[in-house]
């Protein structure tokens, strides 16, 4: 494997782990052995369990190369977090954990994550990876891989990508169907689906300053927000019904499996299942209700370093000198089928063009705000977004959100 050498860290980090004489560990309840035996320069690190083998390389090079010992724990991914927020505040747990950027306000909140030094290596990776890696101006993550909807498209049933809303609304009426596009929604909508129709009307959920999403500036309750509300009711149950709260992630699938829609928002994670039902697919980027782009969001995925680890500076190494390499982050694209986000290594999986497509869309993408305050927004978002679908009042209901919304992080 190839080693960054690009690192401010890359030419003495291995020899300050060398001298140091690394102390043991956070350890605790890692799945692994924690007794007196275990060598006192080792590193822990949990691990998405499908993941565990995309890593063992990686883990043994480092360990060749600096003699510390990389102990890889295979974690349900449904458990990560809060056995991190638990563990790390007791001394115990690991000293690297896999995770989720919009996990940052939480875990920076708790106290439990410390900051990543990438040095001139930042500029390897992709910049909205980067935006997501950082939480009020300060790097807690180092990205592995980017994810973000995009428009899955048959091509058998419509050639040609759609311009904007209306021509893909278009196309699919042309190639004979009553349900041209399908997007997931609920009884409790889906603002994540929605949000790059939203974005695309200049409507963001928050401004942004110097050290990212600011939550003091509440932007979802501005013109463009009450715009996009009025287009939505007009795509919904009294309007076009191109919008249906009937229609769950189930419903979607199996419309455009079927060859009864010709579009489909959705995520790479459902990509296999047009494939293996026999669909001709082609990734599009968001067909705009405006002309503006239409931004979804991305999420980020990658490494955190705890806060109680005693291997700090061989975290930080192994981090940014062994997982933010080229090799290691193709093998756990092949791993997981998601977009790199070191910039080489996604250049060589766009390669596909399902990834070359997805990341495409991934270039207007905008970080999922990791910020506490968005907590308050999921609260009512989705609700209000349903209601307007099925028939409520747009702009009022839109001006009721927001002042939920403003109400909930002011209390």
């Amino acid at each position: 494997m190839r080693v960054n050498t690009k690192s401010l860290l890359a030419a003495g980090a291995v020899a300050v782990v060398a001298t140091l004489g690394l102390a043991g560990c956070a350890s605790g309840d890692s799945g692994s052995s924690n007794d007196s035996e275990t060598a006192s320069s080792t590193l822990t690190v949990w691990v998405d369990a499908e993941r565990v083998d995309a890593l063992k390389g990686a883990a043994e090079a480092y360990t060749e190369k600096t003699g510390v010992k990389v102990d890889l724990v295979g974690k349900d991914n449904a458990d990560i977090k809060d056995d991190f927020i638990q563990q790390v505040p007791t001394g115990k747990g690991p000293d690297i954990t896999m995770g989720a950027h919009d996990w940052l306000g939480e875990l920076s909140t708790n106290g439990v994550v410390a900051p990543i030094e990438l040095g001139d290596s930042a500029a390897d990776y992709l910049p909205v990876a980067i935006d997501a890696a950082t939480y009020e101006g300060t790097t807690y993550m180092l990205p592995y891989a980017v994810e973000n909807i995009a428009v899955l498209r048959n091509v058998d049933l419509v050639p040609e990508a759609a311009t904007s809303f209306d021509d893909m609304i278009a196309k699919g009426q042309a190639a004979g169907l009553t349900q041209p596009f399908v997007v997931e929604q609920g009884a409790e909508g889906n603002p994540y689906h929605l949000y790059p129709f939203q974005t695309a009307f200049g409507a963001p959920v928050f401004g942004t300053d110097e050290n990212g999403y600011n939550p003091e500036d509440l932007q979802i309750g501005n013109a463009g927000g009450e715009q996009f509300a009025t287009w939505l009711g007009s795509q919904g149950k009294n309007g076009t019904g191109v919008f249906n709260t009937d229609i769950d992630g189930d419903i979607a699938k199996d419309s455009f499996v079927t060859g009864k829609s010709a579009f489909w928002l959705t995520g790479p994670w459902n990509v296999g299942a047009a494939i293996d039902a026999g669909i001709n697919v082609a990734i599009d980027t968001v067909p705009s209700p405006t002309g503006e782009p239409a931004s979804p969001f991305a999420g980020v995925k990658g490494f955190f370093v705890s806060a109680e680890s005693k291997n700090k500076v061989a975290a930080n190494d192994f981090l940014v000198n062994f997982i933010g390499t080229e090799d290691v982050q193709l093998e756990l694209f092949e791993a997981g089928n998601v977009l790199p986000a070191l910039s080489a290594a996604a250049e060589t999986a766009s390669s596909d063009p399902i990834i070359e497509g997805f990341a495409a869309v991934g270039a207007e993408a905008v970080p999922m705000p990791a910020i506490p305050a968005m907590g308050a927004v999921w609260q009512y978002w989705g609700i209000a977004q349903a209601e307007i679908i099925n028939g409520a009042d747009p702009v009022p209901t839109w001006q009721k959100l927001t002042a939920d919304v403003q109400a909930a992080i002011a209390g």
